[in-house]
């Protein structure tokens, strides 16, 4: 333990001579995930009460047909105005965000108490539109209910009897929940920050010592090449964990200073919750580079693959954003997807069992235990302290 703790303040001392490469290192994370959650959220509230409280422009084709539903439109702030001639070109351009269409048959059917034909139309693959469709939506089924209502009175009939069950729904989504969702990046973003925290050191503390030619020296001394490995390891988790420490300091300044609206939990609690999530991704982050880089011939070669590194920690967000699944324990015994989950929970305010921690924990542990194993391995071969 002497001769990895030896190592391991070599290292540290060694990479903080690099100030500038420490710096950015330590600083960039922290000062983009600020402006990420501030800005972002800034933009999303303004966004959101421009669109809700903003009269609505809305083109409507046949207008001349439904004078009365023209006044109840602009009676709840959308302002009706010309369609342009080619509705679909409008929509795929841009230029309009959603149409009414209003069936020419519109007036007979009206007279004739039958159902009367209304189109929406939009891109529903536009986010930008989703919000305006709401609220078109939203005026629509009013009028049609009113409309409805007031059919059957002059009937003699009770509206009532046309609504044999009454549908309330319930949202019992939490503040944080919410935040939580509409922040689905920052897993990915916490995830990484783990991942290649000591990726620079992990790399240039052996593939670069290898090319440097100042690997041999250090392998011919009495500690065991698995107390060098396991220093150089406990190196970059070290300033790695102090990079995560910055990070969530961060990601807590950042929730404090953004909008009212985007408010979730960040308490020591939680932010401790996020650091005991991200630590076994760090240890499995550094033990997989030691790997690569004790693999490789140079810092080139071992820089090539961080590319591909990049990718993994996407994969899980990019299959919950195709197929949304509920968590379940399996899930916690995939790298990257475990993460996720459990960081999504501490963010919606959710309470994660004992159960689940130790599951999580124990899997997390027993993954960086074989690529510690692995890198071991690596270590003892005798070309690895030969350049080229």
């Amino acid at each position: 333990m002497n001769a990895v703790f030896v190592v391991m303040m070599k290292e540290l001392v060694d990479l903080a001579r690099d100030r500038r490469t420490v710096l950015i290192s330590l600083l960039m994370g922290p000062f983009l995930i600020v402006g990420l959650v501030v800005g972002m959220g800034a933009v999303m509230q303004k966004k959101m009460t421009t669109q809700m409280e903003k009269t609505l422009e809305l083109p409507v084709i046949g207008a001349e047909s439904a004078v009365n539903l023209v006044a109840w439109l602009e009676e709840h702030n959308i302002e009706v105005k010309a369609a342009p001639e080619d509705p679909q070109a409008a929509i795929a351009s841009q230029d309009e965000d959603v149409i009414l269409r209003i069936s020419e048959r519109y007036a007979e059917d009206w007279r004739e108490s039958k159902p009367a034909l209304v189109e929406i139309l939009h891109d529903s693959t536009r986010d930008d539109s989703r919000i305006p469709v709401a609220r078109v939506t939203r005026v629509l089924e009013g009028y049609s209910q009113q409309a409805g209502a007031l059919r059957l009175l002059a009937r003699g009939v009770n509206p009532a009897v046309g609504m044999p069950v009454l549908v309330a729904p319930v949202d019992l989504a939490t503040p944080m929940s919410r935040i939580g969702q509409a922040l689905a990046f920052l897993p990915y973003f916490l995830i990484m920050s783990a991942f290649v925290g000591g990726a620079y050191l992990v790399i240039d503390v052996t593939a670069g010592e290898r090319e440097r030619q100042s690997l041999e020296p250090l392998l011919a001394t009495p500690a065991s090449r698995r107390a060098i490995m396991s220093g150089k390891i406990l190196a970059a988790c070290a300033f790695g964990l102090f990079s995560l420490v910055l990070m969530l300091l961060a990601f807590k300044l950042a929730f404090w200073l953004a909008p009212a609206g985007a408010k979730v939990d960040v308490s020591l609690l939680a932010m401790a919750k996020l650091l005991l999530i991200l630590v076994p991704t760090l240890l499995f982050g550094s033990c997989l580079l030691t790997v690569i880089a004790a693999s490789v011939k140079s810092v080139k070669e071992a820089q090539s693959y961080m590319s591909l590194l990049f990718l993994l920690p996407m994969l899980p967000t990019f299959y919950l954003l195709i197929s949304p699944v509920k968590n379940q324990l399996w899930m916690l015994a995939i790298p990257f997807l475990a993460q996720n989950q459990m960081i999504m929970m501490v963010l919606r305010g959710e309470t994660i069992s004992p159960a689940h921690w130790a599951f999580y924990l124990a899997i997390g542990t027993a993954l960086a235990g074989v690529l510690w194993w692995m890198a071991a391995r690596m270590y003892h071969r005798e070309r690895l302290a030969v350049s080229g």
